[in-house]
């Protein structure tokens, strides 16, 4: 939802979890660019499924060609969410992937993006810890709210809610 903060001088955008499992923090992630908040600001999901979905309407910015594990949801407002699967995935070269969109593909809350195989990950010795992160150098963001009573929770939970500069 996108909508003015209460303070009137903001708006805000509720982040839904786009990946069911369970929330964690960014600093349990098994990477030390994500766990360091290099990235962003965010949070991880432990999957119990191997879907990705649209945490919001807007449109795929970027899509990971080759190797699939990761996709770039942008905003009208311009915020923008990486949906990283898995640690490492890249070494897969798209092998357990099968994305349902394409760069520029308009999507709405609740689509269908991705669909991932959590054994394939796990077969090749890696995480499938996901980090779900609003990227460092967005001009429009004045900060990101980590929702942690969410932990646990299901998809339908917000996860953050993206503060943008008035």
């Amino acid at each position: 939802m996108f909508q003015w903060g209460k303070n009137k001088k903001t708006m805000e955008l509720e982040i839904r979890s786009p990946i069911p499992g369970a929330v964690i923090e960014l600093n349990q992630v098994p990477d030390p660019a994500f766990a360091g908040g290099h990235m962003g600001k965010g949070v991880a999901i432990e999957p119990t499924e191997g879907s990705v979905y649209a945490p919001f309407d807007g449109k795929v910015a970027h899509i990971m060609d080759k190797s699939k594990h990761a996709v770039i949801i942008e905003h009208k407002s311009g915020i923008q969410v990486l949906i990283h699967v898995g640690i490492e995935t890249v070494s897969l070269k798209g092998n357990g992937f099968t994305p349902h969109v394409k760069n520029g593909t308009k999507v709405n809350k609740g689509q269908l993006l991705l669909e991932f195989d959590i054994a394939t990950i796990q077969a090749a010795g890696l995480s499938a810890i996901s980090p779900v992160i609003v990227p460092d150098g967005l001009e429009s963001v004045d900060h990101v709210e980590i929702h942690d009573n969410q932990k646990g929770k299901g998809s339908d939970e917000p996860i953050m809610t993206v503060h943008l500069k008035s």
